[in-house]
Formats: C-alpha cells, structure tokens, sequence
C-alpha cells in the first residue's frame, strides 16, 4: 500500500476552511466556494511568489534580470530591443538599462543582426540561459510538487475553469492585471 501525499484525497482541511468559516456568521451573503477558491488562489500565488524570489536569491538574479531573461529565452535566445520591451511593458530606454547590466554580467550579448547590419539584436549567452533555467527549474519543480495531488485529467479541468474565470476578468469590467512580465495577482475576502 502506497501512501498518498498530502491533499490527494479531497478530504483534508486547510486553513482556508476555518478561514471561510469564520466569515460565514459575519457575512452572512459570503459565498463559501468562492471565498474558498479565491482564498486559496491567493495563498497559492503568494506561496509560488515566495519559491521565485527564493529561488532568484539563490541564483543571484534580482526579478528584473529574470524577467528580461524569461522574455529573451522566450523569444529563441535572441531579440530586438523593441521587441523585449513590448513583451516586458517597458519603454526602450528601461530595457536598454537592463541589456546593459546584463551584458556586464555576462548573461547576453549585443550582436549585429544577421538580416540587417543597421540592427542590434540582443543574445542570451550561455551564461544567460544557465541562470534564468536555474531559476526557473526551482519554480517549476515546486509547481509540479503542489499540482502533482491531481491526475492530468483533474489539472486540465483546473486549467480549464481558471481559463474560463480568466475570460471573464479580460473582459472587462475593473481593469485586470494579467501578470505580464513583472505582474502579480491576489485575490481577497468578499460578499455577493
């Protein structure tokens, strides 16, 4: 007999229960289900927060090194000025700043580009890609430990309804924060 890790049954309590709990009498309106979800989307974003600045600290990478690497890498290794700052949000002057340090560190590089001698493109050196997959392995490790309870037919139906919850928020209404680059989302207690 295997033992099943943490959360695997569904039947577990966590303290976003007694959290809900406490709110019912005083709100009576409060929705428990979705205090409950939006609860533990906080908690869960807060706690992923925390992994990814502890793991930039352990590779010596501040957030806005990380992001520009994470845009580079994932646009091949190579891009123009303009395009990381599309992607990243950012006027071209930010993102020049940012090259610059990164370039002193070793991790890119300023290269003509190949189709036009005119153009400078940014490169991810070596060095580069080896410290945002540092990072971004720490990340993605503690991200399949806390989804690794469901089976791939439990994660894609999640994936599925936050996408669904996501539409709605990109549609309107307050203006919505979608993460970005540099972005962060939180959720918080609330009555109908």
């Amino acid at each position: 007999m295997t033992a099943e890790p943490p959360g695997a049954t569904g039947t577990e309590r966590d303290w976003t229960d007694g959290h809900v709990e406490r709110w019912l009498p005083v709100l009576p309106d409060l929705d428990p289900d979705i205090e409950g979800a939006v609860t533990r989307m906080k908690l869960v974003t807060r706690h992923l927060q925390k992994v990814r600045e502890q793991s930039l600290a352990s590779h010596e990478l501040q957030g806005h090194e990380f992001h520009t690497l994470h845009a580079l890498a994932g646009r091949g290794g190579r891009a123009v000025p303009s395009e990381l700052a599309a992607d990243l949000g950012l006027a071209p002057a930010s993102v020049t700043g940012r090259v610059d340090g990164l370039e002193r560190r070793g991790y890119v590089r300023r290269t003509h580009s190949t189709t036009d001698r005119r153009r400078i493109d940014v490169e991810l050196t070596d060095d580069g890609r080896a410290a945002w997959l540092g990072a971004i392995d720490e990340q993605g490790h503690e991200e399949y430990r806390l989804l690794g309870v469901l089976d791939a037919g439990e994660r894609r139906t999640l994936s599925d309804l936050l996408r669904r919850v996501m539409a709605v928020a990109e549609a309107g209404g307050a203006e919505t924060d979608t993460g970005g680059a540099d972005g962060n989302r939180a959720g918080g207690t609330g009555a109908k």
